[in-house]
């Protein structure tokens, strides 16, 4: 048995800890969006798989047995192609999938399908945090005549895709004190964020209820119909059932 964890989240770090404590024969697959990323405890190939049939090929040259995706919450378009060729394939196929926010009492949050909506929602001249990385920022063009500031990891390659945009480099943990002082120093009026889940990027959500910051939190979108669980506890006994 060989297990493909598809990895990049804080649940994809603790799986590939147990797996390789547990002596599991297993190998981790990274995109490569972060220059540095935090060290796995298994072997780790880094990289596209060049499209479906580079996925099937590496599926069958690796003689991976089971797929974990343990991808991000947003990762939709990996996590669809992923369960269907596994499905074609038979091999079993598990998405761990960490619960969404749900919004606590003093949260103002307004819910959007895209980031393109965004623009009909935020006023001109705002001065607007986005904390949703930086693979969908041109979708944000709409608020050109706001300062948007967007925070990554890894200093930017290209330009700002549109005026009045500006980066700003920070790598996690996030501490709430330190969100807090940020947007305040920063003079942040609205926060844009996907609504991936998990603890410790909800700094920011806690930080603008404190500061009573308006909250755009962009709807996850839709998964494959496949076998899920919430958290890597949960995924490892599913690997060790198999």
């Amino acid at each position: 048995m060989t297990i493909l964890v598809l990895a990049g989240t804080s649940e994809a770090k603790e799986i590939c800890k147990s797996l390789a404590g547990l002596g599991v024969d297993a190998v981790a697959s990274l995109a490569g969006a972060t220059r540095a990323p935090t060290p796995l405890a298994l072997p780790v190939r880094v990289g596209g798989f060049g499209g479906e049939d580079g996925f099937r090929a590496y599926l069958a040259s690796a003689g991976i047995t089971a797929v974990i995706d343990a991808t991000h919450p947003f990762a939709a378009r990996i996590s669809e192609r992923t369960a269907r060729v596994c499905k074609a394939l038979h091999i079993p196929y598990l998405q761990v999938l960490r619960p969404a926010w749900v919004a606590q009492d003093g949260d103002d949050w307004t819910e959007i399908g895209d980031e393109t909506e965004a623009a009909q929602i935020i006023p001109k001249g705002a001065t607007v945090f986005l904390g949703t990385g930086r693979q969908t920022l041109a979708r944000f063009a709409g608020l050109e005549g706001c300062r948007v500031i967007c925070r990554q990891i890894d200093p930017p390659t290209a330009p700002f895709p549109f005026e009045g945009g500006e980066f700003l480099i920070g790598r996690p943990p996030f501490p709430v004190a330190r969100e807090m002082s940020l947007f305040i120093a920063l003079g942040i009026e609205w926060i844009v964020v996907k609504n991936a889940g998990g603890d410790a990027s909800a700094t920011k959500l806690t930080a603008a209820r404190r500061l009573g910051i308006p909250v755009l939190m962009i709807a996850r979108p839709q998964m494959p119909d496949a076998a899920r669980v919430a958290n890597a506890p949960e995924a490892v006994a599913w690997a060790l059932s198999l």
